[in-house]
């Protein structure tokens, strides 16, 4: 979601049109900082698989009160639903609108939209900006959109309610829409009091000559108060943008790097016990925070922290790669 390069995230999206940056910022440090979450979620798992097994504990089994046991009924779904997989190159084709998002992303970020003459985004009825300060937007929307046109062409017989199909997607999409517009005005409400000026100045003194740590400890307690990876950076960005940026600048810090800090630290303390996803998944599996709290921790809070750190200190002493 955060470290890996070209993800059409939301939460690789927001740093571009700060840093005038691509969904391909800082691609070799967010290759380790995905390995990094990736080794330590597998091994958490496995560890937990294996301690799950020694006490003789299987799918299906619960020890949550009032809960029945379902191993029968899961057992039955899992024959009836399996995979289809009779027809040759089915995953490929499966696989084919994902890939073509991050390859289209790349291509449109590097080359497609660089041939284009985008001098009319000056005018103030455009924005008054420039095609590099949304260079990184325009590639992730253009390759979503022509990745969906792919995957209707490839699956077109597998989608009878097609009509019902992009009807739920729209609607889905207007509560991350109308979130994120309400972060960003509440951010720069937050910016225009008299008192943020004081909160800023201790912001930006944390590890003085050191942006990203600044930046980094900044976007993870934000994400953590307001439960929210995308809510914590846009607040933290709407407001200190600009100073991370030339104090960036100052220090021999470039944009990419800065984008992928930000990126990796909202998916750190965001996953606290308040998240509304963490809620949402307990609830659907009819556990506790008790229960299952320390596995979210591991693989959601400490493995992305771990890889933060990794990625400043690779990024302070070779920069950005």
């Amino acid at each position: 979601m955060t470290a890996l390069p070209g993800s059409p995230a939301i939460q690789n999206a927001i740093p571009m049109p700060y840093f005038g940056t691509t969904p391909f910022a800082a691609p070799g440090l967010g290759l380790v900082g995905g390995v990094i979450m990736l080794g330590i979620g597998l091994w958490w798992l496995q560890w937990r698989a294996g301690r799950a097994a020694k006490a003789d504990e299987g799918y299906g089994q619960t020890d949550v009160p009032g809960k029945p046991d379902t191993a029968g009924a899961n057992e039955d779904v899992a024959a009836n639903h399996q995979p289809n997989t009779g027809q040759p190159g089915s995953f490929a084709l499966a696989l084919a609108p994902v890939v073509a998002v991050i390859a289209l992303n790349y291509w449109l970020s590097s080359h497609g939209l660089t041939r284009i003459d985008a001098s009319y985004l000056a005018e103030p009825r455009f924005g008054a900006t420039t095609l590099e300060a949304v260079r990184g937007m325009c590639a992730v929307l253009s390759a979503l959109a022509l990745a969906i046109l792919l995957l209707l062409a490839l699956q077109w017989r597998r989608l009878p309610g097609l009509k019902k199909t992009l009807e739920t997607g729209a609607s889905s999409s207007v509560m991350p829409l109308l979130n994120t517009a309400s972060q960003v005005g509440f951010g720069a409400v937050i910016a225009s009091l008299a008192g943020f000026a004081l909160i800023r100045d201790a912001v930006l003194d944390i590890a003085p000559g050191n942006p990203l740590v600044s930046l980094a400890v900044s976007v993870n307690l934000l994400a953590g108060i307001t439960g929210s990876a995308s809510g914590g950076m846009t607040i933290a960005l709407q407001t200190l943008g600009e100073a991370w940026l030339a104090m960036g600048q100052a220090a021999g810090i470039s944009p990419e790097l800065l984008h992928r800090v930000t990126a990796i630290a909202t998916g750190g303390l965001d996953a606290l016990l308040h998240n509304g996803a963490v809620i949402t998944l307990l609830s659907i599996c009819g556990l506790t925070h008790r229960q299952s709290y320390v596995d979210i921790l591991m693989v959601a809070v400490l493995g992305p922290i771990a890889a933060l750190v990794a990625v400043i200190l690779l990024g302070t002493w070779f920069g950005s790669f």
